[in-house]
């Protein structure tokens, strides 16, 4: 029996065992964390069969595998895998491991900075209305490893794939592939933006068909100069209308006159989608372009989309208190879509930000903190550099609240003092500092706003 390591518990690394084993693999998890929730799974893990080892260092020398799997949020340059690579034992990512498995179905795949998470929920939702089982999975609904585990087949793979997952699976050969925007992000683990661009480029280099955002500055900058990776059939969108479309608009989809315009075919109402922002209709034109070139019918496509209900942690409505409505925007874990959640709310805001800060480019987000925050609340690490940035740009109406019971409470006060009908949580940072992932973080405000206000 062959043996088979997988990097980092989790919901993507205890599926990738599970999915090893049932092929035929003798399965060893290794994670350097050993807290009572991960032995927890690892009482599990072990009662299937699984070898689970805790709170020590992978070496890909003693080990004995001739595959490794790695998590999706376990870096691909630390030294142990560049060591497993160089000794040429194989070695993929939890999303490749999936491909192997999936790949009789044709793949939708969204990546991009910002937007992948609704537009990949939007596109599966169609994709269900048409009447396809077709799940969405990666960083939403399922692990890509659990599809694979399931009893049903599968039409459609509708996968979100960050840079991370792509940077390990070198295989995946999408159908159809959405690339949404593309701003500096992730440059702790990519170095550069270059490096970036290119691991994101290399799967739509690899899909049959493509689906650009031609509203985004650097990706119109590159479908302009016609270079790597952009195909001559590739969909270009516009959420402003057929004239400002680049490449081909027999191609190309585009907003006019109320209707989103798939390949000069009037699809679907451009207001049928409930969510708040412009950058929503971004995201709508590039499911139903999917769609539409997925052969999805007019009908299905018009009705899902009616139906939509959102994201949870993405502009999600959690509840409304003495006329304040309260926001979680949790995803926005970048300066570019915290910016985009300020801008999308119509109303002045008590903004609650911070967490583990990121590197990127915050004039933009700044910019419209100034536009739009009566006051803004501090949490986390960021903290002290956040303000440090507010008072650089001239911004004093801030607060370090440090934890988000204390700015959820604070924000009460300061939304009457100055009549601010909106509480926005947008952090425009990473969650690891006081959370496990920016769900968790999310729920934890939600949970704070229903039952401290609402009670």
């Amino acid at each position: 029996m062959p043996n088979a390591t997988v990097i980092g518990l989790g919901k993507s690394g205890n599926a990738a065992a599970r999915l090893l084993k049932r092929q035929g693999w003798q399965v060893t998890i290794s994670d350097r964390g050993s807290s009572e929730a991960l032995q927890a799974q690892q009482q599990q893990l072990i009662s299937e069969g699984i070898n689970v080892r805790l709170g020590g260092s992978f070496d890909p020398e003693t080990a004995k595998a001739e595959l490794i799997v790695v998590s999706p949020g376990v870096p691909w340059d630390v030294p142990s895998l560049i060591k497993a690579r160089s000794i040429n034992i194989e070695t993929i990512g939890e999303m490749e491991l999936a491909w192997r498995a999936l790949n009789t179905a044709p793949w939708v795949a969204i990546t991009g900075t910002n937007g992948k998470t609704t537009t990949t929920a939007l596109t599966a939702a169609i994709f269900q209305k048409a009447g396809f089982h077709a799940p969405a999975f990666g960083n939403i609904g399922y692990a890509a490893c659990e599809v694979a585990l399931l009893d049903q087949k599968i039409d459609w793979a509708i996968a979100e794939i960050s840079s991370y997952q792509i940077e390990s699976a070198p295989s995946i050969q999408p159908e159809i592939a959405i690339w949404t925007t593309f701003t500096p992000d992730h440059l702790s683990r990519h170095k550069t933006l270059e490096n970036y661009f290119s691991i994101k480029a290399s799967l739509l280099d690899r899909t049959k068909q493509q689906i650009f955002n031609g509203d985004d500055p650097y990706l119109r900058k590159i479908g302009a100069q016609k270079g790597y990776p952009i195909q001559e059939n590739a969909c270009w969108t516009s959420v402003n209308g057929k004239s400002e479309l680049i490449g081909d608009p027999e191609f190309g989809a585009y907003i006019e006159e109320g209707w989103a315009i798939v390949q000069g075919e009037r699809i679907v109402r451009s207001d049928a989608l409930k969510m708040p922002g412009a950058h929503n209709l971004q995201n709508l034109l590039m499911s139903v372009a999917a769609a539409h070139l997925a052969g999805i019918g007019k009908d299905a496509i018009a009705e899902a989309i009616s139906e939509f209900p959102g994201v949870p942690h993405r502009l999600e409505q959690i509840c409304t208190w003495q006329g304040i409505d309260f926001i979680n925007d949790s995803k926005a874990t970048n300066y570019d879509a915290a910016k985009v959640g300020l801008v999308a709310v119509k109303a002045t805001v008590i903004l609650i930000a911070g967490g583990e800060p990121k590197i990127g480019e915050d004039q933009a987000w700044l910019d419209a903190i100034k536009a739009k925050a009566a006051f803004v609340l501090l949490i986390g690490e960021a903290a002290p550099t956040f303000a440090k940035r507010l008072e650089t740009v001239g911004y004093l109406n801030y607060e370090n609240a440090g934890t988000m019971d204390r700015a959820v409470m604070r924000s009460t006060e300061l939304a009457k003092q100055y009549s601010a009908p909106v509480v926005l949580l947008s952090p425009a940072c990473a969650s690891f500092d006081q959370y496990q992932n920016f769900e968790q973080r999310g729920d934890h405000f939600r949970q704070l706003c229903l039952e401290t206000l609402t009670h």
